[in-house]
């Protein structure tokens, strides 16, 4: 066992600085601090950074968690992201993981459900009994994707300066009304994204749009999706990603033949922390 251990692993590369939500963290934090939320109708806080809460017991669509960012008033703002009809489904979904979220930190949370063009009628909030539950909700079918495209592709080719507006709309547009499907319309974005003169704000705005993009896009149109960004200067992150992915599996693989929690550690380099979340990810997989 050890031996085969020691081949899958020295096939990865020797070195991983970070995850890649540290990552997004970085570069999508200071993007979405100045944006003008009340532009989509969201009354809240400014936010403040880009959080990731790490609560592994909620089930999530896609299996990606929802993004959530302290405000200035020290509070959350939780975005959800929602691609189908099951309004019910989408609402119990949000209700566990906020009600986890605060049992975890005590904080008051604002919780605003994204849903995508498909949507054309917003769904109402849940009442069970004595609990209600309404968040924010934003329809995208309400805005003109291939508009906003046409009028921010004309912007940053004339060489103009995006707002925080235009930089949430650019990251946003895939889910939006228009004519193209999302994963060629996120291609796009992303394409134009790399367009943006300013350095820092076109990195911010190219991992912002992969970050989000993770939330809605199929595995291949995501797997495409990696395939430009590769092509930038943002390359390493990705690569990152692929190897921390690569050593999951093999620690799952390793715990599903009973080995030990410090013999994974120390033969992948994921810390124990992490083996244990992946145990538990597989002991209750096995349960069932």
């Amino acid at each position: 066992m050890l031996a085969q251990v020691q081949r899958m692993v020295n096939t990865l590369q020797p070195q991983i600085s970070k995850h890649v939500n540290d990552i997004i963290q970085k570069y999508a934090s200071s993007l979405f601090r100045n944006v003008t939320l009340d532009f989509y109708g969201i009354k809240s806080a400014p936010i403040k950074e880009l959080i990731n809460p790490e609560i592994p017991i909620v089930e999530l669509s896609g299996g990606a968690a929802d993004m959530v960012f302290l405000l200035e008033d020290d509070s959350y703002l939780h975005f959800a992201f929602e691609t189908g009809h099951n309004s019910n489904g989408a609402m119990l979904k949000c209700i566990g993981y906020d009600t986890r979220l605060y049992e975890r930190d005590g904080r008051f949370i604002h919780t605003v459900i994204i849903y995508t063009a498909e949507v054309m009628k917003k769904p109402e909030g849940l009442v069970i009994g004595s609990l209600a539950y309404n968040p924010d909700v934003i329809l995208m079918c309400n805005y003109d994707g291939n508009a906003i495209f046409n009028s921010l592709e004309a912007k940053i080719n004339a060489g103009h300066e995006l707002t925080d507006v235009d930089i949430m709309n650019l990251v946003l547009l895939p889910l939006m009304r228009h004519t193209i499907p999302k994963g060629e319309l996120a291609l796009k974005t992303i394409g134009l994204a790399g367009k943006i003169p300013d350095l820092p704000k076109r990195d911010a705005s190219i991992v912002a749009a992969f970050a989000f993009a993770s939330k809605y896009l199929e595995k291949a149109d995501l797997e495409k999706l990696k395939g430009v960004i590769k092509m930038t200067d943002l390359a390493a992150w990705l690569t990152e990603e692929d190897v921390m992915d690569e050593k999951m599996k093999i620690a799952k693989s390793m715990l599903k033949d009973k080995v030990t929690i410090e013999f994974v550690s120390r033969h992948t380099g994921l810390d124990e922390d992490t083996v244990q979340k992946l145990k538990d990810e597989v002991d209750a997989v096995e349960s069932v």
